[in-house]
């Protein structure tokens, strides 16, 4: 694997360049480790360093050129930019990433994989590596970095949702959040009130961001293919966020709401210890029908009832 050792930074039209114009476009030339466009050739690296795939990490490399062209035009990253990526695996999102100038942080669980992405982008300036669970890192790497302003990955199935929802919960959203995720996943974290993806998970995601897909990709983008389709979801920080959007304790009234979806949302709300009369009061209040049900309220209906009600 080749090493990082000849950055170039592109700092201007001639070497007399101010200041100002070399950090108006500090773009780096940062050779790539590998064809990531070739399964065969990253075949051979894995089998070169001894390196397997594993499952549980749900390691499925993005090797279709114009879809990372497409992701990276959707993340928008600019030159000084802070993001964090996660799950970057050998760093086929990692390398044009790095190459806007922007500053990165990529959280990586695989030893193997992170061992390859520090040999390869050690020496790029603004990279930095972290090692690990991202759910058991990323406090430290914000504690130590502060908030980035950008943050993406081509995300676990299996640990996508947990993922979103500590973000949202825990990191304060930033501007913007790109994620590749199983598109079932990406139908919930989008879906509005009245329909069957409508969750729970939905109102944690749409509370706190816009939340759009961009794109679904089919197996064949990926190698190894996944059994599943996957999509691009992108979720930007709403300027309206309410201060209670995101909180643990909104989470749970929203997720109590829809334990049950042939519950109303009274019988939901019993549980956590609230009485008949104060919930016929916050319906009321509200200007919500006494039989309504949680899935068919917005986020903003749903923010309303929940300081309506208030605590039990």
């Amino acid at each position: 694997m080749p090493a990082s050792s000849s950055i170039e930074t592109v700092s201007g039209d001639s070497p007399n360049s101010t200041a100002q114009a070399a950090q108006a476009s500090p773009a780096l030339r940062v050779p790539p480790a590998i064809d990531y466009d070739s399964p065969q050739a990253i075949s051979a690296l894995l089998e070169a360093e001894g390196l397997a795939m594993r499952k549980r990490y749900g390691q499925n490399f993005l090797v279709a050129r114009h879809a990372r062209a497409r992701v990276m035009a959707e993340i928008g990253l600019e030159p000084g930019a802070s993001a964090w990526e996660i799950g970057p695996g050998i760093g086929a999102m990692t390398h044009p990433a790095l190459e806007t100038g922007a500053r990165l942080s990529a959280f990586e669980i695989d030893k193997g994989f992170a061992a390859l992405l520090r040999e390869a982008y050690g020496t790029v300036p603004g990279f930095a590596l972290v090692e690990g669970d991202f759910l058991k890192t990323w406090r430290g790497e914000l504690a130590a970095r502060g908030r980035p302003d950008r943050v993406f990955g081509n995300l676990p199935y299996n640990a996508a949702a947990a993922m979103v929802a500590a973000l949202v919960e825990g990191l304060g959203v930033p501007e913007r959040m790109v994620f590749m995720v199983q598109k079932e996943a990406a139908r919930r974290m989008a879906a509005g009130p009245g329909t069957k993806d409508y969750a729970s998970f939905s109102v944690l995601c749409s509370s706190s961001c816009r939340v759009r897909v961009a794109f679904d990709l089919g197996a064949g983008a990926f190698w190894p293919q996944p059994r599943v389709a996957s999509s691009l979801v992108v979720m930007e920080a709403r300027a309206d966020r309410a201060a209670e959007a995101g909180t643990r304790e909104f989470g749970s009234f929203v997720r109590a709401l829809f334990s049950s979806r042939r519950k109303t949302a009274r019988n939901n709300l019993k549980p956590l210890g609230h009485s008949d009369e104060v919930i016929t009061a916050a319906l009321a209040s509200c200007g919500f029908r006494q039989d309504v049900r949680g899935e068919a309220l917005d986020p903003a209906e749903l923010l309303a009832l929940y300081r309506a009600i208030g605590k039990p």
